[in-house]
């Protein structure tokens, strides 16, 4: 997955979580019920904290596939296309595929990755189907040990995290952070992918994600 710098965004996220105003702005819209999953990811951060990067991604790749039900957007939210933050996502215990990379992003920058080896790629994956192989508009994880380095894949479909020579299922369109967009194929959307994942940011700040 190779990419070019497009643009550059203007705000970047910082690490650092408000625990006391993400629990209580959870309590307040999702009940009580998902406190118990709640308190695993805080619990999971804090025991993955001083682990090596790559058992860091395990640990966040491995929690958030295990512990969320893949759904639909219209289904969980209502809506053709939603970005949910980590929070909804816990407190609805259901996500897509993009809910699934941003949820493990945060965490990992939580937890002292640099966001600069973190990108979220959306990309075209080979899946099957009815009439046989079809390409299905997905999200995915990369992590970059270096800048030239052949990026892990972290994944709610192929759930063992995988080189992105490995998966060649995977057809890369764009990826983002909070300090860049990188575009690797023709897209007519990807401003309009930029203004939510900028929206995305903002929500998730005045969650308690700082």
């Amino acid at each position: 997955m190779l990419f070019v710098v497009a643009y550059l965004c203007s705000q970047v996220a910082g690490a650092g979580l408000n625990f006391d105003r993400l629990q209580e702005t959870l309590l307040s819209r999702f009940g009580a019920s998902p406190a118990p999953l709640f308190r695993e990811w805080r619990q999971m951060l804090a025991e993955t904290q001083g682990k090596s990067e790559s058992e860091k991604l395990r640990r966040i790749n491995d929690f958030f596939n295990r512990r969320i039900a893949f759904d639909d957007d219209t289904i969980i939210w209502g809506q053709s296309d939603y970005w949910a933050t980590p929070l909804e996502t816990l407190g609805a215990a259901r996500a897509d595929c993009e809910d699934f990379s941003i949820a493990k992003y945060f965490s990992l920058i939580e937890i002292g990755v640099s966001v600069s080896k973190l990108r979220l790629v959306y990309v075209k994956a080979l899946q099957s189907g009815p009439s046989g192989p079809l390409l299905q508009a997905h999200m995915v994880l990369a992590y970059y040990a270096s800048p030239n380095a052949d990026p892990l894949v972290l994944d709610n479909l192929v759930t063992d995290i995988r080189p992105a020579s490995r998966r060649t299922d995977l057809s890369p369109i764009f990826s983002f952070n909070s300090a860049g967009l990188w575009q690797g194929t023709g897209n007519q959307s990807s401003k309009s992918n930029l203004s939510r994942w900028q929206d995305l940011l903002a929500r998730a700040r005045a969650e308690g994600f700082q």
